[in-house]
């Protein structure tokens, strides 16, 4: 099976070298044995189910890692989608089913963690729409749920992915991509554990907010 996500992976990152320029940037050094490392992926500023584009930065050797491990969390209106949802389905080996409430699918979800996983999140829940705001209208901030996914993983590295945003592309709502545009996007490499160590010294209340925090300040400050 992850033979065909692998293909998948690899047909998403070609396409993105075909058709896209990539303006980005690192925050951090990086080597081969970082990527092998990797045990989360957290994309900042969701704007756009356009995102695998994204894969045209990292090596081929991790795409076959994540079409072995690759865990995500997908909304279940999303799954359901005709194309879409079979495309993120053959993309990603393992797509669990979530409500976008903090019920029992989130718990489902996190219970079902373990170190094979490469897990993926997009710690805003949901998409920007082109007004900065939700589908609802509501303004756009981290979730906690992120916090429940570092709580599971002791080792490994973090991915960050800062993304300049993809409303040039493919906004909600619309069905087809634009092509031969410039894409913006900068990435980090951390260790988990050495990311969570500065929170350890608070509570579990602020540190859970701390978290959340970080990851605003992140994204307001890294997002090109």
């Amino acid at each position: 099976m992850h033979y065909i996500s692998f293909f998948f992976l690899v047909l998403c990152k070609l396409l993105a070298k075909f058709f896209y320029r990539f303006d980005q940037h690192w925050y951090s050094s990086h080597q081969n044995d970082d990527w092998r490392k990797v045990k989360v992926i957290i994309i900042l500023n969701h704007t756009s189910l356009f995102e695998p584009i994204f894969l045209r930065s990292v090596p081929t050797s991790f795409l076959w890692q994540l079409s072995k491990h690759l865990t995500l969390p997908a909304a279940e209106e999303t799954l359901k989608r005709p194309v879409v949802g079979k495309l993120l389905k053959a993309l990603v080996p393992k797509c669990i089913p979530i409500s976008r409430k903090y019920d029992e699918s989130w718990d489902n979800f996190i219970n079902q963690i373990c170190n094979q996983n490469i897990l993926a999140i997009m710690p805003e829940g949901r998409m920007k729409r082109r007004d900065g705001l939700d589908k609802h209208g509501k303004a756009m901030d981290i979730k906690i749920g992120v916090v429940d996914i570092l709580s599971k993983i002791n080792r490994g590295n973090i991915l960050f992915v800062y993304s300049g945003g993809l409303h040039h592309v493919q906004s909600p709502g619309d069905k087809l991509p634009k092509l031969f545009k410039t894409i913006k996007v900068n990435f980090e490499i951390t260790d988990v554990e050495n990311y969570k160590q500065s929170f350890y010294h608070l509570d579990k209340g602020v540190y859970q907010q701390a978290i959340i925090s970080d990851l605003q300040h992140r994204l307001n400050h890294k997002s090109p």
